[in-house]
């Protein structure tokens, strides 16, 4: 039977029960758990010097209003960087190419960074619809385009993580098929594509991580636009 490319984007089921909620949890399974020692060994060691950078440049855009926000965010940006990496394994499935849980995760914090700023600013927060200094016939159309605006910012975290990472297993699996598929006509062409694969593997492992810290950044500046 021959499958789709975009099978691998199907949410996995198993005897009619899908598996999204244990492709969510199984991640937290991998983190490794503090000890009560004093000194750690090295890998939670790295785990904690890696937690504090990302933190720290997490932190850099936020006022300190913002940094009780820290424990979310960071947790947030860890959890996606497992997912993505995750899904570069075979066999495997990447929920972060579901545009309804990208959704799922960047409307709520939207939506909660939008509503601190209205009760915490109101006026400060309504004046980003309209620039100051703006001729008056332009008042209503440019308070349309900056409310359409705000409410796609959601849509637009969801879809650029999704597209990112969707194009590039599309694109993983299709130099994987035609090298398998050269193997037996032209050996050296072959070997060639799987180089590119390999090269291109490691671009993938860049791209998981950086969408990933594309993603939070994105909301600690939506978040310091409101408080």
């Amino acid at each position: 039977m021959t499958l789709s490319f975009f099978d691998q984007f199907m949410s996995p089921t198993h005897l009619g029960v899908p598996l999204m909620a244990l492709a969510l949890t199984l991640p937290w399974i991998l983190y490794p758990t503090p000890t009560a020692r004093w000194l750690n060994n090295r890998f939670l060691a790295l785990q904690g010097w890696l937690i504090n950078r990302f933190t720290q440049q997490l932190l850099l855009p936020l006022n300190l209003g913002g940094h009780k926000w820290a424990a979310l965010l960071t947790s947030l940006m860890i959890f996606l960087i497992t997912l993505n990496m995750l899904g570069l394994l075979p066999y495997t499935f990447t929920p972060t190419t579901q545009l309804s849980l990208n959704l799922g995760l960047a409307t709520p914090l939207w939506l909660a960074a939008v509503i601190i700023g209205m009760r915490n600013q109101p006026t400060h927060a309504l004046g980003h619809l309209l620039p100051e200094g703006t001729p008056g016939p332009l008042i209503p159309v440019l308070i349309i385009i900056e409310t359409i605006s705000l409410f796609i910012r959601p849509l637009a975290l969801g879809v650029r993580l999704t597209a990112n990472l969707t194009a590039g297993h599309l694109l993983i699996q299709l130099i994987a098929t035609a090298a398998f598929v050269l193997m037996p006509l032209m050996p050296a062409v072959a070997l060639l594509t799987s180089a590119v694969l390999v090269l291109l593997t490691l671009l993938e492992i860049a791209v998981a991580m950086i969408q990933a810290y594309v993603f939070v950044l994105l909301l600690t500046l939506y978040l310091q636009e409101n408080v």
